[in-house]
């Protein structure tokens, strides 16, 4: 019987994903890209296996279910924003092979520590989102965000549906009955003004910007641009233009069925913030309120990394995910060319799968290099990380680096990868249940139960079919 896949939709969209190839040294030794902790992949996957359907491959991003999670990497010790961190270990799907693991660790910050915030709510009305997983979810999650408010801090909430407007201009935080007044109100109905309605909270973002506080916008909708400006380009360089006065934007998606999870990846990348996708009351606390801290501050923007493979030690690399984060080698050096961004707390994981050269067993691998601006800066700074870890048995790296590779394994299995190696629904679950005993994440525990789902969706034969 074959896998149920999940409910076609004309509306739905997923950008497709041509998986990172092998790439031999000789030829090609440095691999750049773009840091990415976005998270929507992992948590709009959770919703499909939980609603008993396999998602589409185009919505499992590997470096987004890798990066939904939290690693004990140390933070940085000098004046720098984040920390790197390495470690290598056989590949648990091919035994000739070694996975490579690349941890950046932002310096971390206590909510309580918050500079003042200057949000503005640009909250989708249109008819698409009746539905209960839309916006009475998303009226329940600015709530929660509403309560961490103080006095200093300013909310203001714009619509937009057939056209849009302002249904509340900026109110201080102490405030709270107003700003949850105005939620209160908000009902669905008519077309998509998207491209209106962005134009709109950049200028009340504006009217009340703050040099040194949090100016961002915090779009939630369904993706659903149907009306106004509809052309993806126009909208890409109204957010770029923005982006550039110190204002950027967030972008949490809701529901099915019109959900554009491509346009709104990247129009959260272009804008400078993350995208996440809330498929429950608590996914919206965790993005809203336990990481409020590292999604809505930016410790270092436009962050980049070279990884350059030791030639003489590696035969051929392959980087696991981050198909669209990857840049050119020399936009490395170039300014000019955008990045991800990174907040306090945050952490951001990648994984290279490596085959060695035959004899060269416990040389280096690889060196690291990485570029970031300061929040106010144009100009990059560059750090270096050397690779000298030889790899030993996977069970004996470390719970962190086996959970990491479980979370991989997770999505080349769904992805029905032709990567996947020798992984096997029965192998995974035997190694996830290994990485996460004894851990006290409530994530990592339903990690577990995903698995599991996903097994008896996938049936014992369809990790085998190409």
């Amino acid at each position: 019987m074959p896998a149920p896949q999940a409910p076609s939709s004309a509306s739905d969209e997923y950008a497709t994903i041509a998986e990172n190839t092998y790439k031999t040294s000789e030829e090609q030794a440095f691999s750049t890209f773009s840091i990415d902790v976005d998270t929507a992949s992992y948590s709009n996957t959770r919703r499909f296996l939980k609603s008993g359907h396999l998602p589409p491959a185009g919505a499992v991003r590997i470096e987004e279910f890798v990066n939904y999670f939290g690693y004990e990497y140390e933070g940085p010790t000098k004046d720098v924003p984040f920390a790197v961190h390495s470690e290598t270990t056989v590949a648990p799907w091919n035994s000739k092979h070694e996975i490579l693991r690349i941890g950046l660790q932002g310096q971390r910050r206590d909510n309580s520590e918050l500079p003042q915030r200057n949000l503005v709510f640009l909250i989708d009305v249109s008819g698409s989102m009746s539905n209960a997983d839309k916006l009475p979810l998303l009226r329940e999650g600015f709530k929660m965000l509403t309560k961490t408010l103080g006095e200093e801090d300013y909310v203001s909430i714009v619509v937009y549906a057939g056209a849009a407007g302002a249904v509340l201009l900026p109110t201080s935080g102490a405030n709270q009955g107003a700003i949850m007044g105005a939620l209160d109100k908000l009902q669905s109905g008519g077309s998509t003004n998207g491209g209106q309605g962005i134009e709109l909270a950049y200028k009340l973002a504006e009217q009340h910007f703050e040099p040194n506080a949090i100016n961002r916008v915090i779009l939630a909708s369904d993706g659903d641009f149907n009306v106004g400006m509809t052309n993806k380009d126009a909208l890409i360089a109204l957010i770029e233009e923005k982006r550039k006065t110190g204002i950027y934007l967030s972008v949490l998606g809701f529901g099915r069925g019109n959900l554009k999870d491509a346009t709104m990846e990247q129009i959260a990348d272009k804008g400078n913030g993350n995208y996440s996708y809330i498929d429950s009351a608590r996914e919206a606390q965790k993005v809203l309120v336990d990481e409020g801290g590292s999604t809505l501050i930016t410790i270092a923007k436009d962050v980049k990394i070279q990884v350059e493979f030791n030639k003489a030690a590696v035969k051929s690399y392959r980087l696991i995910g981050y198909e669209n984060r990857m840049l050119a080698k020399e936009d490395f050096d170039n300014d000019k060319v955008d990045a991800g961004e990174l907040g306090p707390g945050h952490s951001v994981t990648a994984l290279y799968e490596v085959e060695r050269k035959a004899g060269q067993a416990g040389k280096p691998l690889a060196a690291v290099k990485l570029r970031y601006k300061r929040p106010n800066s144009s100009k990059s700074e560059r750090l270096t990380h050397d690779i000298s870890e030889t790899s030993g048995a996977f069970a004996k790296a470390s719970q962190d680096m086996r959970f990491a590779i479980s979370v991989a394994g997770f999505g080349l299995l769904l992805r029905n990868s032709k990567h996947r190696g020798t992984l096997s629904w029965d192998a995974l679950g035997a190694m996830a249940e290994e990485a996460v005993r004894d851990h006290k994440s409530e994530h990592r525990q339903e990690f577990l139960e995903l698995i599991g789902l996903a097994r008896k969706l996938a049936g014992p034969k369809a990790q085998l079919a190409n």
